[in-house]
């Protein structure tokens, strides 16, 4: 489920504000940020959460296209909102944690786009690369005052076809596709 953001600027007033000198460099608040997904399962929606172990991004407001993002997941982990789900998710018909107890996204491109911008890159699960196009929006955090890029919230959506990783577990009972929401908050490195 999205996070509510009732209490940030959206991604265009802070790209609208004076440029930055440089490419910034910022460190993922762990603590604070969260890879949910959703999925449906009949009429229901098992939803979940997989634990960011490391996230490195770089964001150039200047030159959005300079901007890189990369994300790793604890798979051993994962949460599901079904109580077999989770259990079934880690294991060898769908995630299989113990052989590939980590999840990774590498940007390979940043676009702007609307009010955010267009991150392609390669999503690897259960050792199968593909390539995905997720949408991020950025955010300045509550507290912060207008133009202070220190803290910030990206949020980034997408959605894949578990099926293109070999995770096919359940297929007649869960669907195909599967919808992500990562947010992260970030702190510039100083």
């Amino acid at each position: 489920m999205p996070v509510p953001f009732r209490f940030v600027l959206a991604a265009s007033i802070l790209l609208a504000l004076p440029a930055s000198a440089a490419p910034v460099a910022y460190d993922l608040e762990r603590d604070r940020s969260s890879v949910t997904f959703e999925t449906d399962f009949g009429p229901d929606t098992i939803t979940g959460s997989i634990p960011l172990d490391s996230a490195d991004l770089t964001l150039d407001f200047d030159r959005v296209a300079n901007s890189r993002v990369s994300v790793a997941l604890d798979v051993s982990g994962a949460t599901a909102s079904f109580p077999f789900a989770a259990q079934a998710l880690k294991g060898p018909k769908v995630l299989d944690a113990r052989a590939h107890p980590q999840m990774t996204f590498q940007s390979t491109s940043v676009q702007a786009a609307g009010d955010g911008a267009a991150v392609d890159g390669n999503l690897t699960i259960r050792g199968v690369t593909q390539p995905v196009t997720l949408r991020a929006e950025i955010y300045r955090q509550k507290g912060t005052a207008v133009g202070d890029r220190s803290h910030l919230t990206v949020r980034l959506t997408g959605k894949v076809k578990r099926s293109a990783f070999g995770a096919t577990g359940w297929s007649d009972m869960v669907s195909d596709e599967v919808r992500i929401i990562i947010t992260a908050r970030i702190a510039a490195k100083g």
